[in-house]
């Protein structure tokens, strides 16, 4: 008919209201936007396309353009849901609260965070125990495990050790394993002062739960896994991704690990 009419597909397609599909000028981007987002099992969200997009590919592009190409290729985030608490009352010496939100740190492992979340996995359930710097959003040391019990806890630290680079603050919540006095005794050992959340307050420790949030969010939610060894090689796999290739807005759109090199190449 165009050819009856002798107009071009252009012409139609202006004056029908629509778009060419010959003429997608971001035809070359859709498979780079799918690929970044498949990165991790639940995808990502447009901020974190954008930056991947921008670091690895130098493509000029901005986040509203991302979240519109996402949702035409109909690539959507899972939704957050409740968190897991390990407060059982006061069964200890609960801390100051030293840290006070006061979340930035000017230098590497001087400022560290750690708490507990719980997962449903084959039938049972597992609980992850990581420690975040604060630095560089990094997760320095972690235990996966099928019970949030204390050994756990002294495995974290144990893990945790060998990456300290002098005396540092290890803040946590009132959880009854960081009210223990052989937990307390360890980290004075280990050069560590210990500092707490308020009770029932959990934005005083807001960069661990902002983790947990996109943990849950890109790689657990939705999902079921086979056996706790299965969840447990996939976990860490994550872990090793959100610190080396899974990009911040706070860090100037490095990974922590690259931004942890800039930072000690540039002092």
């Amino acid at each position: 008919m165009l050819d009856k009419l002798e107009l071009s597909k252009s012409t139609y397609y202006r004056y029908a209201g629509g778009k060419n599909p010959e003429e997608d000028k971001w035809a070359d981007v859709r498979p780079l936007v799918r690929e970044a987002f498949s990165r991790t099992p639940n995808g990502m969200g447009y901020r974190q396309v954008s930056m991947a997009l921008r670091a690895e590919r130098g493509l000029a592009i901005s986040g509203k353009t991302v979240l519109k190409l996402m949702r035409e290729e109909g690539l959507r985030c899972r939704i957050r849901r409740r968190r897991y608490d390990s407060y059982r009352g006061e069964q200890g010496k609960v801390a100051k609260n030293i840290l006070n939100r006061d979340f930035a740190a000017e230098a590497p492992m001087a400022k560290l965070v750690t708490d507990v979340t719980e997962f449903k996995v084959a039938g049972a359930k597992a609980y992850l125990s990581p420690v975040m710097d604060l630095y560089n959003n990094e997760i320095v040391a972690w235990s996966v495990t099928r019970s949030p019990n204390f050994a756990q806890t002294m495995e974290m630290l144990d893990g945790l050790s060998g990456a300290l680079q002098g005396p540092a603050l290890l803040h946590s919540d009132q959880g009854w394993q960081y009210q223990q006095l052989a937990y307390q005794r360890r980290l004075e050992g280990m050069g560590l002062v210990q500092s707490m959340s308020r009770k029932a307050t959990c934005l005083d420790n807001a960069c661990m739960e902002g983790f947990f949030g996109h943990l849950k969010d890109e790689f657990y939610r939705g999902r079921s896994f086979e056996s706790f060894e299965s969840f447990k090689e996939q976990i860490d796999a994550y872990i090793v991704y959100w610190n080396t290739r899974r990009y911040q807005a706070r860090l100037k759109g490095m990974t922590p690990v690259q931004y942890r090199g800039h930072s000690i190449r540039a002092a």
